[in-house]
């Protein structure tokens, strides 16, 4: 089994934090605090309430180390297939994919 990424991170800007944690069998990812343009990024996006969000849906180890799962982008309002994979020390990398694996950022 990987390691669990559980804990709470902040995005590469500065301006989210999420709060991972096991949810049942799975791994899942809440905001916990946003700044206001990011709040004003996910308003114009369509969300309202930013904090609370769950932004990681429904990880499960992918056997090689890394999860996979569904990340929901706020600003966009919509949801991407995803993996998440350690970048070193306290880091973790996570991928958005449009279609099927292709199209990742």
């Amino acid at each position: 089994q990987a390691a669990t990424p559980a804990g709470l991170w902040l995005n590469p800007k500065g301006t989210v934090a999420v709060r991972a944690a096991p949810c049942g069998d799975r791994l899942c990812g809440w905001i916990a605090w946003a700044t206001p343009e990011a709040k004003a990024d996910a308003h114009d996006g369509g969300v309202d309430q930013l904090i609370g969000v769950e932004l990681l849906r429904d990880y499960r180890p992918t056997g090689d180390g890394g999860w996979s799962g569904t990340v929901f982008v706020p600003d966009m309002g919509r949801s991407f297939f995803s993996t998440i994979t350690t970048a070193g020390a306290g880091e973790l990398k996570i991928k958005g994919c449009l279609i099927g694996g292709f199209f990742c950022k």
